[in-house]
C-alpha cells in the first residue's frame, strides 16, 4: 500500500469516528466512547499533517503549470518555487512516514527498571549504584516518579541488585533501548596500583503490566515470608516481613524486603512478577522480540555489551549505533537525552528502511 493509500484510509477512518462519536448510542456507552475518542484524537495529528501534505502537492502542481508559461519571469519564479516546495514535500513525507510507523503498545506505560551487578565483584556493585543514580537523575529531569521495589545493597555502598518503578509520560518509550549489558572501564577506589579494571552490569527495562495485561491465579503462587536482612547478613527487621513469591508454572521468583510491612512487600513483589510475566508473554508472541531481549540482557559477562563507560577518557560509547560522546560526567548526572534520542532515531530509520 502506497503512502497516499494509507493516508486516504486514515482520513476515511477519522471521518467515520467523527460520525460515530456524535451518535447517541455511543455517548450512552462510556467505555466505547472513551475508546473511540482516543482513536479519534490519536489520528488528529496525522490528519493535520495529511492536509498540509496535500496542500504542498497542490502547490507543486500549480508551480508545474506555471513553469510552462510563455512569460520567462513566471517560468523562473515557478522553477524557484518548485525547488522550495520539493524540499518541503520531502520533509512532510518523511514526517508522515514516521507517524504511520507501527506504534509500540507499551510506549505509554510505566517502567520496571532492574539493575544487577555482573562480572567484577565489588566494583560491578558500585557501578550498579552509579547506573541507578544516572537513571534516577534522568527521571528527575523528566519529572518522572521513582520508587524502589527491591534492593540488595553492599557494605561499600553499591548494589548487587536494585529494582524500581519509574512512572511518567512516555517512560517506557524513552528507556526501552537501555536493556542490555553495560560495561565500565575505570580505576576502582580500592585499587592502589592505578590499574584500570573492567566490570559489567545488566539493565533490564520491563513495561509495567496493567491489571488487564496479566491474570495470575492464586493456585499458581507459592508465597514465603521470612525475616529481612541487610548488608553483611545483619537483621534489619525483627518480624517476618520479607516476601518471596514463586510463580510455579514458570519458576519465576521475586523477593522484596525493603518495606517493614509484609503487605507492602507482597504488593511490590507482585508488581515485579506481573511485569516479568507480561514480558514473557510478549516474548512468546513475538519471536524477534525474544531474540532481541536475550541479546540485550545477556548474562552480565563483560564480553556481551551494548555500551561502554570509559572513565579515564570520559567517553561513553553505544556499540549498537556506533555513538561515542566525550561527556561521561554529564551523562552519569542524568543528561542522557542525546543517547536516548539517537537510539530512537536509529530504530525509526531501521523501521523506515523496511517499509
Amino acid at each position: 500500500m502506497s503512502l497516499l493509500d494509507k493516508l486516504e484510509t486514515m482520513v476515511q477512518r477519522h471521518s467515520e469516528l467523527g460520525t460515530q462519536l456524535s451518535a447517541p448510542d455511543v455517548h450512552a456507552d462510556q467505555e466505547r466512547y472513551a475508546k473511540l475518542s482516543k482513536e479519534f484524537s490519536d489520528l488528529d495529528p496525522i490528519i493535520a499533517a495529511c492536509h498540509a501534505f496535500r496542500e504542498l502537492t497542490e502547490q507543486a502542481e500549480e508551480a508545474e503549470a506555471m513553469s510552462h508559461d510563455d512569460d520567462p519571469e513566471l517560468r523562473q519564479m515557478a522553477k524557484e518555487e518548485m525547488e522550495q516546495i520539493k524540499t518541503q514535500i520531502q520533509t512532510a513525507e518523511h514526517d508522515l512516514k514516521l507517524m504511520l510507523l507501527p506504534k509500540d503498545p507499551n510506549d505509554g506505560k510505566n517502567v520496571i527498571l532492574e539493575i544487577r551487578a555482573g562480572t567484577g565483584g565489588d566494583e560491578a556493585a558500585l557501578f550498579s549504584s552509579d547506573l541507578w543514580r544516572m537513571y534516577t537523575r534522568f527521571a528527575e529531569l523528566k519529572r518522572w516518579k521513582v520508587e524502589i521495589l527491591s534492593s540488595s545493597p553492599t557494605d561499600l555502598g553499591g548494589f548487587k541488585e536494585v529494582i524500581a518503578t519509574i512512572s511518567g509520560k512516555d517512560a517506557y518509550s524513552a528507556l526501552k533501548f537501555e536493556s542490555g549489558v553495560h560495561r565500565v572501564q575505570r580505576i576502582p577506589t580500592t585499587e592502589t596500583g592505578g590499574r584500570i579494571h573492567t566490570s559489567a552490569c545488566t539493565v533490564a527495562i520491563l513495561a509495567e503490566a496493567d491489571e488487564v495485561d496479566v491474570v495470575i491465579q492464586e493456585k499458581d503462587l507459592r508465597i514465603d515470608v521470612y525475616r529481612s536482612s541487610g548488608p553483611g547478613g545483619q537483621s534489619v527487621n525483627t518480624t517476618d516481613s520479607a516476601v518471596r513469591i514463586t510463580h510455579i508454572p514458570t519458576g519465576l521468583v521475586v523477593t522484596c524486603q525493603d518495606e517493614k510491612s509484609q503487605h507492602k512487600n507482597k504488593a511490590k513483589a507482585m508488581k515485579v512478577l506481573k511485569a516479568r510475566l507480561y514480558d514473557l508473554e510478549q516474548q512468546a508472541a513475538d519471536k524477534e522480540r525474544s531474540q532481541e531481549r536475550r541479546s540485550q540482557v545477556g548474562s552480565g559477562d563483560r564480553s556481551e555489551r551494548i555500551r561502554t563507560y570509559n572513565f579515564p577518557q570520559s567517553r561513553i560509547t553505544d556499540h549498537r549505533i556506533n555513538l561515542s560522546l566525550h561527556k561521561l560526567d554529564q551523562v552519569m548526572e542524568g543528561q542522557m537525552e542525546e543517547i536516548v534520542s539517537s537510539l530512537a532515531a536509529h530504530y525509526q530509520a531501521e523501521l523506515l528502511s523496511g517499509t
